[in-house]
């Protein structure tokens, strides 16, 4: 590994590398181009930074003055791009390093400038690059490494003429990699028809696949979904949550109802604007937000702090977007739970789309208002505060904590709904 990137990881707090990282750095495979699946949140974009050193410094530590780019990453969407663009950042900061953008939604002069200043690295969203490359403002001449990140996504998102007119722009003499979710047939004709004798290399293994994520599959009745979905956020209390929907409509209607029960939400759907994207998103990573309801498109690649808990309000239409939806948790070795909203007429689809996910669910009900309300006072009493001592002059505010007071009526957490049982409701209509 350079000496650069090494001191880099040293300064992140790196002790180990992850799977991923561990395997596509494996001095045999050289600098030959790579086909990884690998899931979300294990440590790729440090990996395929690792991965191409060799390619992009050659025998040096840093880099050469900045000029044509050596390298481009291709990921689908503006938040993913801007997050590899900071990973990058810090990995090759120690090596000189000049990382650029060119994604939607931003002033496409200022990218243009700063790429007739000069960078070594260029992180791309696929539509922008495309128009780059057809202004001429961009030079591919010196490409030496060319990486496809969640290269299954940017296909599902339509973006596969784009990559194959940037591919066929790019340098033949190069080395490429895609890095994958999954691997469908599209994966693998896109990998024969622009990589060669790439070596397959997977991480994931089919029996521990999001092996750190507990998924929960909630039979609620059709008119308990809201219900349900508001139990759930008090029941888990997660510092961040996320709120799957299909439809701006419905992302929008539940952003209305957690509003109004007194949570800190936000929605992400495709009308918004780059600017409110980023508002929203920076609210749920400084705190002022713990909750953020999203479409499937607005929410691909973003990574949030602290997300331990992922909603399907609705179903999605297919396992890989399950997986994708899921992903966002359970992220570098924390523990996440998904939990999917599952009305009895879609019970056989949430079954198939497990199954063909390959992933195991514990099938229960919605968490009831008296559950979640058990899980407060547990909560409470597990609180650290009550094992410090008191500090001098804290005894008089604790002594009138302690004393009833029958004004004291707010709350502090939205409360609870009563989900009715759907057994219960069918004696109700049988009666």
């Amino acid at each position: 590994m350079k000496q650069t990137l090494s001191l880099a990881l040293e300064r992140r707090g790196y002790t180990s590398l992850t799977p991923v990282q561990e395997a596509v750095t494996d001095p045999d495979l050289g600098t030959g181009d790579l086909l990884v699946s690998a899931q979300t949140g294990s440590g790729k974009t440090v990996g395929f930074g690792l991965a191409i050193a060799d390619t992009v410094l050659g025998e040096d530590d840093r880099f050469a003055a900045a000029a044509a780019p050596l390298a481009l990453v291709i990921a689908p969407t503006r938040e993913l791009a801007l997050q590899v663009k900071r990973e990058l950042a810090w990995l090759y900061g120690e090596a000189g390093a000049v990382v650029a953008s060119c994604v939607g939604g931003m002033d496409m002069r200022d990218e243009r400038r700063a790429l007739d200043r000069g960078a070594h690295l260029v992180v791309a969203t696929p539509g922008r690059l495309r128009d780059h490359i057809m202004r001429g403002s961009i030079d591919l001449s010196d490409l030496r490494a060319v990486v496809l990140d969640e290269a299954d996504e940017m296909l599902d998102l339509g973006f596969r003429e784009d990559l194959e007119f940037i591919l066929g722009e790019a340098p033949e003499e190069r080395q490429t990699l895609l890095f994958s979710a999954t691997v469908p047939p599209a994966i693998e004709h896109l990998a024969r028809s622009y990589q060669r004798d790439a070596k397959r290399i997977s991480t994931v293994a089919e029996t521990s696949q999001h092996s750190d994520i507990d998924y929960q599959a909630m039979l609620v009745s059709q008119r308990d979904g809201d219900n349900a979905i508001i139990n759930v956020l008090r029941f888990y209390e997660a510092p961040n949550a996320i709120v799957f929907c299909n439809t701006r409509a419905m992302v929008n209607r539940l952003l209305s109802r957690l509003s109004n029960r007194g949570f800190a939400v936000v929605a992400l759907s495709g009308e918004l604007s780059q600017a409110e994207r980023s508002h929203a998103l920076q609210a749920m990573r400084d705190g002022r937000a713990r909750v953020c309801v999203a479409t499937d498109v607005a929410a691909r690649g973003i990574d949030l702090p602290n997300l331990e808990l992922v909603i399907h309000a609705e179903l999605p239409s297919s396992h890989e977007t399950l997986l994708h939806r899921s992903g966002r948790t359970g992220r570098a070795g924390r523990k996440g739970v998904s939990a999917l909203v599952v009305s009895p007429k879609s019970r056989k689809k949430a079954e198939r789309l497990l199954k063909m996910a390959k992933l195991h669910a514990n099938w229960g009900g919605a968490p009831s208002a008296e559950a979640v309300r058990s899980k407060d006072t547990e909560r409470m009493l597990n609180d650290p505060s009550w094992t410090e001592d008191q500090s001098s002059g804290e005894e008089e505010m604790i002594a009138q904590l302690t004393q009833p007071s029958p004004r004291a009526t707010g709350r502090w957490l939205p409360a609870p709904v009563e989900c009715q049982p759907l057994g219960a409701r069918r004696a109700l209509r049988s009666g």
